[in-house]
């Protein structure tokens, strides 16, 4: 009997328990809302974000050789209309693609760069002792391909923010020529006001690929470009990098 009774006595101690824990409020773990990103909403792909750029330059060689007698303010021009491309995840960032041209001019002291020689490698020809021209250059043009991984911090106005890009371009040669003007006798007396022009792409390479930067805030910054393959095609000639450092102007 006391057995039966200590039996039920357990039995019912279990089905209380549980019983109170059934009845218990089940605990339910709090879930953290997603963080909406605050540009998820925002259509900014019609942005203004720098679709045309001019740029305006100081240009030179690197590693020309002393026999070569560059001077004056050698210049050149670029424009460029760009395709922008915002990041869906954060269009502070964005990718900026596009097509344009550039020009290049390289100016000289008593040198002509014999563009249309029939030697086999490119001359830079000393005249200053014989008659000779007032001024000397070396002009290209480009047909050219840039792209950039470009950083506005105002991403709504660009027009009005701080603007960083880096990137590169691609360039097909489209003209090369030399250009004299005013010829002179070996005294720099003028014997004739006239300008003289060859032109010529037997010893240049036909594409360049070139990397670029550029910084600035709103509308102007400063770019830098630097031509990694050579300028001149291997064995015509010293292995020259143009190089450029500028103002742009940018927007639209």
């Amino acid at each position: 009997m006391k057995q039966l009774f200590l039996t039920i006595t357990v039995l019912l101690c279990f089905l209380i328990s549980n019983a109170q824990i059934d009845t218990l409020p089940q605990m339910v773990t709090p879930t953290t809302p997603k963080k909406e990103n605050k540009y998820s909403t925002l259509d900014l792909a019609n942005r203004a974000n720098d679709h045309f750029l001019m740029q305006f330059s100081y240009d030179g060689w690197a590693n020309t050789p002393d026999s070569i007698n560059t001077k004056g303010f050698s210049r050149g021009f670029n424009a460029y209309f760009m395709f922008d491309f915002p990041f869906k995840t954060d269009p502070r960032f964005s990718i900026g693609i596009g097509v344009g041209v550039g020009t290049n001019n390289i100016y000289f002291d008593n040198t002509t760069v014999e563009v249309a020689g029939i030697s086999p490698t490119l001359r830079f020809r000393n005249v200053a002792d014989t008659n000779h021209f007032k001024k000397y250059k070396l002009a290209t043009t480009y047909l050219e391909a840039p792209i950039e991984l470009r950083f506005a911090a105002n991403p709504f106005n660009t027009n009005k923010s701080f603007k960083v890009a880096i990137g590169g371009k691609i360039g097909l040669l489209v003209n090369v020529h030399n250009k004299g003007k005013e010829l002179q006798n070996r005294n720099d007396g003028t014997l004739n006001d006239y300008i003289q022009k060859e032109s010529s792409k037997r010893y240049f390479n036909n594409n360049r690929l070139v990397a670029t930067t550029r910084i600035g805030y709103g509308v102007f910054g400063i770019f830098g470009a630097y031509q990694v393959n050579n300028f001149i095609k291997e064995g015509a000639g010293p292995n020259i990098h143009p190089y450029s450092i500028g103002l742009t102007i940018s927007g639209l």
